[in-house]
C-alpha cells in the first residue's frame, strides 16, 4: 500500500482480516511500529505511565500529547496516527473538544480517540461534523479511575451495545473495547458496522491493540491476563547493562577495536 493508511483503507481491510494497533510515543517506537506494518499507531495517553513514570494517565496534558504526536507523525509514513485525547481535553464540552482535536490534527494525527459513551456523544458529534475522524473507547476507561477504583471488567452488555450504537450514530470510524468479556465484546462487534479494537476483550473484535512497552516486556511487573509478552526487553537490556558495567570495571572496554 502506497502512502498513509486512511480510514477508508481500514474499513476495506477489516472486511478480510483483523486490524492491528500498537501505541507509539517517540521516534524509536514509531519507526518500529511502522516497519512492522502495524495498521494504526496510537499515541496513547498511556505515556503517562510508560514514559513519564506516573501512577495513572490523569496528569497527562495536551502539551504532552501534542509533543509526542508530532514526533510519531513525523517518523511514520504509512501507519494511521491517532492521538489520544487526555483527561480534561474534552470533558468541558464540545467547543473544547473540537478545539483540542483540531490541535491534534495540526500536529500530524489523522484522527483522535476519546473515552466514554453516551456522556460524550455531543463532543463526538461536533468533531465528526467538523471533519475530524474519531475513535471511540468503551468498557474500562482508564481516565475514570477515580470513579471506578481501578481496572475492572465491564459486564454491562445492554449498556455497552447501546453506547456502541450511539457512538456509531455520532460518526466514529471505530471504537476500542477494553476489558470486556469475550462474548459481550462479540455481541457489541456484531451490533455495529464500524471496526472494534479489543484490549482484554477476547478474539471476536475486528482488531486488537497493545501497549508497546507492555508487549515488548519493558515492564516485567505488569502482567494482566490479556497481555501477551512478545519480547523480554527488560531482561535482555538488564543483562547487557550488567555486562557493560563488568567490562568497564575489568578494563575490557574499551578495547583496541573501540579506540582511535
Amino acid at each position: 500500500m502506497a502512502g498513509r493508511t486512511t480510514i477508508r483503507d481500514l474499513r476495506t481491510a477489516a472486511k478480510s482480516r483483523k486490524l492491528s494497533m500498537v501505541t507509539a510515543y517517540d521516534a524509536f517506537s514509531a519507526r518500529l511500529v511502522e516497519e512492522a506494518g502495524i495498521d494504526i499507531a496510537l499515541v496513547g495517553d498511556s505515556l503517562g505511565t510508560t514514559v513519564q513514570g506516573r501512577a495513572d494517565t490523569l496528569p497527562v496534558s495536551m502539551r504532552d500529547m501534542l509533543y509526542h504526536t508530532e514526533i510519531v507523525a513525523r517518523c511514520t509514513k504509512r501507519s494511521l496516527v491517532i492521538g489520544d485525547m487526555p483527561f480534561g481535553s474534552f470533558q468541558a464540552g464540545a467547543d473544547a473538544a473540537v478545539s483540542n482535536a483540531v490541535d491534534f490534527l495540526k500536529a500530524g494525527a489523522q484522527g483522535v480517540k476519546l473515552e466514554g459513551g453516551t456522556a460524550v456523544i455531543e463532543q463526538i458529534t461536533r468533531m465528526t461534523q467538523s471533519g475530524i475522524p474519531v475513535m471511540g473507547h468503551l468498557g474500562y476507561t482508564p481516565q475514570s479511575i477515580n470513579a471506578t477504583g481501578g481496572p475492572r471488567l465491564n459486564k454491562q452488555k445492554d449498556s455497552l451495545i447501546d453506547d456502541a450504537k450511539r457512538l456509531q450514530d455520532a460518526g466514529v470510524f471505530s471504537m476500542v473495547l477494553e476489558m470486556v468479556p469475550a462474548e459481550i465484546a462479540k455481541a457489541v462487534t456484531e451490533a455495529v458496522d464500524v471496526p472494534t479494537i479489543g484490549i482484554g476483550a477476547g478474539p471476536h473484535c475486528t482488531g486488537q491493540v497493545l501497549v508497546f512497552y507492555d508487549m515488548l516486556g519493558f515492564s516485567p511487573d505488569f502482567s494482566p491476563k490479556f497481555l501477551k509478552r512478545y519480547f523480554d526487553f527488560h531482561g535482555g537490556a538488564l543483562k547487557a547493562l550488567k555486562q557493560y558495567k563488568s567490562d568497564v570495571e575489568a578494563g575490557d572496554y574499551p578495547g583496541p577495536e573501540n579506540s582511535y
